[in-house]
């Protein structure tokens, strides 16, 4: 009852918001929804790209733009809202079972069914929840993944080892982001399984083989096709680029945020006239992509101190949930309220009350989520810290190289459901003492 509530409530929210820039990336939802109706249409195949030139067609794996055609033929609904709907509906038992799942099978029961409260009443999910995006579905197979591999320790299973690893790949297949996890994982069964060293290869190495089996393809097409090969689509320096144009340091030296100012400086860069079309990934979109990730690691390698510090930031504002959120890291979710969530005439009587003390209740959990979370870790630990360690390099990883460049709190979901279940472990140990 209080996850639909506070689904529903969000989602009314949202559904009044996908046209606004600042609640929504209605630009690369553009990008997505262009790419869909060139699907359906003929004019763009799922999966192959004819023409050399195209490098814009790269830039995202083409799972989503493919998954958002199917949306748009099954509904008949082009648009936005029906891939939020069917998302929405999706995520609503996914996620679940997906966190408490995991909760289950390293802590039981209780763990189990407090990671289920902390889900339903998380802002964070709830709200991505109702985003059209690539960033929920991303998600559900990092975090099947994660639940695979926990499996496969357990049970000491190259079988699941391998499943862990595809799903992570098929999440790569989505989003570009988890993909050199499945290193992180290797090396995590590798040392922390309780096992000889002969089987402990053997998981890793099958960890590892799954993800890049399933990316395999992606990577050969685009080694056939551009003439400037580019295993990840070539968005690393994009975000390198304009994540220092985030900081003072960086502006001061020609870095700057936002997609358009930074082609408003390539543009003047090249000496092409305003009216000439321009893209990040389009014209020569590769090469222009690598020149952005020169420049910028440049300027890092010249101010390694400041930087780190610059990511410690951006740690910290993949960590909070609770207050004004840190700045370029995306919302956090907002609390149910009768005002921003119910029609005009609905918000007064018990329905309003009951909204607005739901919501209530939502800011009490996020303020004390973080510290709930590390006594879970802290727990966690003393109570198995092999299987703590495991689940510890996915946080790690969203945490530390993945704050390397420009990054938004959407990115690392999959980070906060394994928080959750910490958190629910916290939660579990206080309950039994």
């Amino acid at each position: 009852m209080a996850a639909i509530s506070v689904r529903v409530l969000t989602l009314q929210f949202m559904r009044a918001r996908l046209n606004d820039p600042a609640w929504f990336q209605t630009g690369s939802y553009a990008k997505f929804d262009r790419q869909a109706r060139d699907i359906l249409e003929g004019r763009q195949r799922l999966f192959w790209i004819d023409d050399p030139a195209r490098t814009d067609l790269a830039q995202y794996p083409p799972a989503f733009p493919a998954l958002v055609a199917l949306i748009y033929k099954v509904t008949g609904d082009r648009s936005a809202y029906s891939v939020q709907l069917v998302l929405w509906f999706v995520d609503l038992i996914v996620s679940f079972v997906l966190i408490a799942g995991i909760a289950l099978s390293v802590s039981g029961k209780r763990a189990a069914i407090a990671a289920g409260f902390l889900v339903a009443l998380s802002p964070l999910f709830a709200m991505y929840a109702a985003f059209p995006s690539a960033d929920a579905p991303t998600t559900w197979f990092v975090l099947a993944g994660n639940w695979l591999l926990i499996l496969a320790a357990q049970r000491k299973s190259v079988l699941l080892a391998l499943a862990a690893g595809a799903a992570l790949g098929i999440a790569c297949w989505l989003r570009v982001n988890p993909l050199y996890l499945c290193v992180g994982w290797a090396i995590a069964l590798f040392l922390f399984v309780r096992e000889a060293w002969s089987l402990r290869l053997k998981l890793a190495a099958a960890a590892f083989a799954g993800t890049i089996v399933i990316i395999a393809p992606i990577v050969i097409r685009n080694y056939l096709v551009f003439p400037d090969f580019t295993p990840t689509g070539g968005t690393i320096g994009v975000n390198l680029w304009e994540g220092l144009g985030e900081t003072e340091l960086g502006q001061q030296h020609g870095f700057i945020f936002g997609d358009q100012k930074m082609l408003d400086v390539e543009r003047q860069r090249m000496g092409w006239p305003a009216d000439m079309p321009l893209d990040m990934q389009w014209p020569d979109g590769i090469r222009r992509d690598r020149e952005r990730t020169r420049e910028s690691l440049a300027f890092i390698r010249q101010h390694p101190v400041w930087y780190l510090g610059v990511m410690v930031g951006r740690m910290w504002g993949m960590l909070k949930v609770a207050g004004d959120p840190v700045p370029h890291t995306g919302i956090s979710g907002v609390n149910v309220t009768s005002k921003k969530c119910l029609p005009e005439n609905w918000q007064g009587g018990v329905i309003a009350f009951g909204v607005n003390s739901l919501g209530m209740i939502q800011s009490v959990v996020r303020y004390l989520f973080l510290p709930l979370a590390a006594f879970g870790i802290y727990a966690a630990i003393r109570h198995d810290w092999r299987m703590s360690c495991l689940m510890l390099v996915s946080i790690l990883y969203y945490l530390v190289p993945g704050t390397a460049a420009h990054t938004e709190i959407r990115y690392v979901l999959p980070m906060h459901g394994l928080l959750i279940v910490f958190a629910s472990m916290g939660i579990a140990r206080l309950i039994k003492r």
